[in-house]
């Protein structure tokens, strides 16, 4: 073989090495909204779902494939015959992303840090409204032995619940039920989370840089008990705020996916086979009404509020895309025994488009004729351009529909909820993302006390069917109390609701193994570039 043979056959071997090379394992994803936290214990917040969902992991999780539940920090558990007592078994060796050892004792603290008034958690009544002792535990009057949460050794937890609730095993796929670590939290407070040599997770990614504003930087976890099948090595959530910003960003090929896009882009991207994913989602758009403030304590100001707004226009003019007319919080997708929640249920006197004379008769009613004498309407919105739209229309449909004064506000996320959660509002944009596949995730938004009820809607008779259909173990029964209580509420107009929405977003095809549920959330354990 002569040389120059030689060198060019050694010339084409490194051209086809090259040529062959596996793509990086590197995702760039934009998001239009940054979290109001990254802590699992307290945020109820779906804008931190990108991140918690990938950095912990619970009990059980979801199969990235089909999303039915599976083992995940646990690799087993019993219930006990009556229902109440569920027995986990954790896998041997789980450890933390500092390499320190993850017990049951994790899991433990973890409640007991929910149940402390300290932390606030957004999530609380997912453990009060079920765990034996738990109420009295955070009233300060209970014991850790009457808690019914133990870990009789490291590799077992036991929960015990005051009444059967065959959905519970499904709630503990709720980032709230990830462990934190007891050793960061105590030795930095409420500042853990803010930077990533603190910010100790268990789950198949890691922080590896939060730059504020700007993006959080995810790198492989290797102490996953699962890092074999973790193939991304590096993920970039990027803020992008605009939409349309983040839309030029993924056509020049800066980022690999948006969570959001502008709507009147959708059925060019679509046609153009761009990467939009669209999937069913178990979720409802709606605004809150403060039925706590005058004149929006009146039921009948708040019946006048749902007849003056044309869902069809709102969905087909506006947002464009998929979504259904709302007339009441739960959406479709729960079903028993082959029959949906909503199948067969009342519209509650409200229509798909605007009832201009009912509305304006209900108004009349409440005191005010043809609107006179009714105070402006302050109607707020957190940054999001979409939103922004949507509250423009409904600003305008209130002002021609019956005939009052309609004033816009706007403010960026953190501060927004902070003035929801403290009812400085009149009717604001809110929305909720079932946090798993039952009709419960929506019914304690409206129940007295709750913490997620930002409206102030009160109602004893409401309440009690809530709590009789969370511990009746026969489905088809608990679906008609369920029922009963929507409807109970929803004839008093609480919320403003909107459409019940999908879930989209861009992603390029060469991104493959993710999992996209229907809360929105995102799950990249085992997602990756394909060649």
């Amino acid at each position: 073989m002569t040389k120059r043979i030689a060198l060019l056959l050694a010339a084409l071997v490194l051209i086809g090495s090259v040529a062959l090379a596996a793509p990086a394992q590197e995702l760039v994803f934009a998001l239009q909204n940054e979290p109001d936290g990254f802590d699992p214990s307290v945020t109820n917040n779906s804008f931190a779902s990108p991140f918690l969902t990938n950095v912990f992991e619970g009990l059980v999780t979801y199969d990235t494939t089909d999303g039915s539940m599976i083992p995940g920090n646990a690799e087993s558990w019993t219930v006990s015959d009556d229902g109440l007592t569920y027995t986990f078994t954790l896998r041997e060796g789980l450890k933390w992303s500092d390499g320190s050892p993850l017990t049951a004792k994790d899991y433990l603290y973890t409640f007991k840090r929910i149940l402390t008034p300290e932390t606030a958690a957004q999530y609380l009544n997912l453990v009060t409204d079920y765990i034996e002792g738990a109420q009295e535990y955070y009233d300060g009057a209970g014991s850790d032995e009457a808690l019914g949460v133990k870990a009789p050794d490291d590799r077992t937890l036991v929960l015990t619940l005051k009444t059967p609730a065959p959905y519970y095993l499904s709630i503990l796929t709720m980032w709230t039920f990830s462990p934190v670590q007891q050793a960061t939290v105590e030795a930095n407070g409420d500042q853990w989370t803010n930077k990533p040599d603190t910010y100790i997770v268990n789950g198949p990614f890691k922080v590896e840089a939060f730059n504020m504003g700007e993006s959080v930087v995810l790198v492989k976890n290797p102490e996953y008990y699962d890092a074999d099948k973790v193939k991304l090595e590096r993920i970039t959530f990027r803020y992008i705020t605009d939409s349309a910003t983040a839309l030029m960003a993924y056509e020049a090929g800066e980022i690999d996916g948006s969570r959001g896009f502008p709507p009147n882009d959708y059925a060019r991207l679509r046609a153009s086979d761009a990467g939009v994913v669209m999937e069913a989602a178990y979720a409802t758009t709606y605004y809150d009404i403060n039925n706590a403030k005058a004149p929006y304590d009146n039921p009948l100001v708040r019946k006048a509020l749902n007849l003056a707004v044309d869902r069809v226009s709102l969905i087909d003019n506006v947002i464009q895309t998929p979504a259904l007319p709302a007339f009441s919080l739960i959406g479709p997708g729960y079903v028993v025994d082959g029959v949906d929640f909503v199948e067969g249920r009342s519209n509650f006197g409200l229509s798909e488009t605007a009832d201009v004379e009912g509305a304006r008769a209900a108004l009349a009613e409440a005191g005010y004729p043809n609107g006179e004498g009714f105070p402006t309407l302050q109607l707020s919105y957190y940054t999001n351009d979409t939103i922004k739209k949507v509250v423009e229309a409904l600003a305008a449909m209130f002002t021609e529909n019956l005939n009052i004064k309609v004033e816009i506000s706007n403010e960026d996320w953190a501060v927004y909820y902070d003035n929801i959660q403290a009812g400085n509002y009149e009717v604001a944009a809110m929305g909720w993302g079932a946090d798993y596949l039952h009709p419960m995730t929506f019914l304690p938004l409206l129940k007295t006390g709750d913490a997620n009820n930002l409206v102030g809607y009160s109602n004893p008779e409401y309440d009690a069917l809530v709590e009789q259909a969370q511990s009746e173990t026969d489905p088809v029964a608990a679906m008609e109390i369920m029922r009963k209580a929507e409807s109970l509420s929803a004839e008093e107009y609480p919320l403003l609701n909107l459409y019940y929405r999908a879930n989209t977003m861009l992603l390029r095809a060469k991104v493959q193994g993710f999992y996209f549920d229907y809360s929105g959330s995102i799950f990249l354990k085992t997602a990756f570039i394909a060649e």
